[in-house]
C-alpha cells in the first residue's frame, strides 16, 4: 500500500471546523477501507502568540518535502507570507506537488503567482477584492475547483465537498459515497455548483414572480430598470408587483432595488480601491452627490466615512442600518 502524504498549512485564526471537515473525510476513508492510507501533517505557517489557543500541528520549520498534496488553509486573507515559506512552497510545487487553497488559503497561492491562468473558487465575500488584486486568476463562484494540479474550495462545507472529490479521484466514487453516508452528508455536490443559496430560500418565498423580479434587479445593478419595466418583464401589472413585494418583503420594489444597489456599493467600498464616484456609477447612481446622499440615508454615514472607519479598524456595524421596514 502506498501512502498519500498530505499536509495542511494553517494560518492563525483558522477555524477548527474548517480543518475538521477536511481531516474527517480522510480519517473516515481510512477507517472504512484500511487499504486507504493517508499520512496527514498539520503545519503552522506563522508562530502563535504565547498562550494562544491553537489547532493541532507543529510549527513550520523551514522545509516542505515529500508531500503529494499541500493545502493552504486560512479563514481570513493572510496579510503577508515570509520569503522563506514562499520559497519552500514554490520549490514543493516544482517537484510535482498538487497544491490547494481552502477558504482564504487561495490568497497566498495567488500572491505567489501559483494560480495565474487557473480557475479558483473564491468565497463570495471576497470576490471583488480578489478579482481586483489578482486579475490573472480566473476567480469563480463555484463551491470548489479542480483545475489541473490546482485545487480550491470557497470555504465552509465546500471544503468537505472538495475532499470527497479527492477521495473519488484517488479511490473511486464508491468510497466517496460511503464516506459521505458515514458523515451524514445529504448529497455529494459537484464543484461547479454555485455558492449562494437559492434565491427563493434567501427571500423566504417561492413566489415565482418575486423570484424573477429580484433576479432581474440583481442582473441590472449598473443600469437599473424602472418598476414598470420589471413588471413588464415578469408579465404582471405594476400594482400587482408592488403587492407581491409588500406581502413577502414588506417593501415596494423600488425600495428593495435601492437597498440591493447600496449593499453592493458597500461591498465594493470595502473590497476594492475604486473611487467613490466609480462605485456609485457602477451601482446605478447618476452622480457622486446622489450616491452619497442615498448611502447616508440608508447606512447613517457617507461612503467616505464608512470606508475610512473600516480601514482604520474602527468598530462599526457591518449590516445595513435598517433591514426591515415596519
Amino acid at each position: 500500500m502506498t501512502a498519500h502524504r498530505i499536509a495542511f498549512l494553517l494560518w492563525p485564526g483558522t477555524k477548527a471546523l474548517t480543518l475538521a471537515l477536511a481531516e474527517d473525510a480522510l480519517r473516515v476513508a481510512q477507517r472504512l477501507h484500511p487499504e486507504v492510507v493517508y499520512e496527514i501533517s498539520f503545519l503552522h505557517a506563522e508562530p502563535l502568540a504565547e498562550g494562544a489557543w491553537r489547532l493541532p500541528g507543529e510549527a513550520w520549520t523551514g522545509k516542505l518535502e515529500g508531500f503529494q498534496r499541500l493545502f493552504l488553509l486560512a479563514d481570513e486573507p493572510p496579510l503577508q507570507m515570509s520569503p522563506a515559506l514562499s520559497s519552500a512552497i514554490k520549490h514543493l510545487v516544482r517537484t510535482g506537488c498538487v497544491v490547494g487553497g481552502l477558504s482564504a488559503g487561495v490568497y497566498p497561492l495567488a500572491q505567489l503567482g501559483l494560480l495565474d491562468g487557473y480557475r479558483a473558487a473564491v468565497h463570495w465575500r471576497w470576490q471583488d477584492d480578489f478579482a481586483e488584486r489578482f486579475p490573472k486568476v480566473i476567480a469563480t463562484n463555484h463551491l470548489f475547483d479542480w483545475d489541473r494540479d490546482r485545487l480550491s474550495a470557497c470555504g465552509g462545507l465546500a471544503v468537505l465537498d472538495l475532499l470527497l472529490a479527492v477521495l473519488a479521484r484517488d479511490h473511486g466514487a464508491e468510497l466517496a459515497g460511503a464516506v459521505s453516508e458515514e458523515l451524514v452528508v445529504e448529497r455529494i455536490r459537484e464543484g461547479g455548483e454555485r455558492q449562494r443559496i437559492p434565491l427563493q430560500n434567501r427571500l423566504g418565498s417561492s413566489h415565482p414572480k418575486l423570484t424573477q423580479a429580484v433576479l432581474l434587479m440583481e442582473a441590472n445593478i449598473e443600469e437599473p430598470l424602472t418598476t414598470d419595466e420589471i413588471a413588464q418583464h415578469v408579465c404582471v401589472s405594476r400594482r400587482q408587483l408592488e403587492r407581491i413585494f409588500k406581502q413577502y418583503l414588506n417593501r415596494v420594489p423600488s425600495q428593495y432595488y435601492l437597498e440591493l444597489r447600496l449593499n453592493k456599493a458597500r461591498q465594493m467600498l470595502m473590497q476594492t480601491s475604486k473611487s467613490i464616484i466609480q462605485i456609485g456609477l457602477s451601482c446605478g447612481f447618476s452622480s457622486g452627490p446622489h450616491f452619497s446622499s442615498a448611502y447616508r440615508n440608508f447606512f447613517g454615514v457617507t461612503p467616505r466615512e464608512d470606508r475610512n472607519q473600516r480601514r482604520s479598524g474602527s468598530p462599526f456595524d457591518t449590516q445595513p442600518a435598517v433591514t426591515e421596514r415596519g
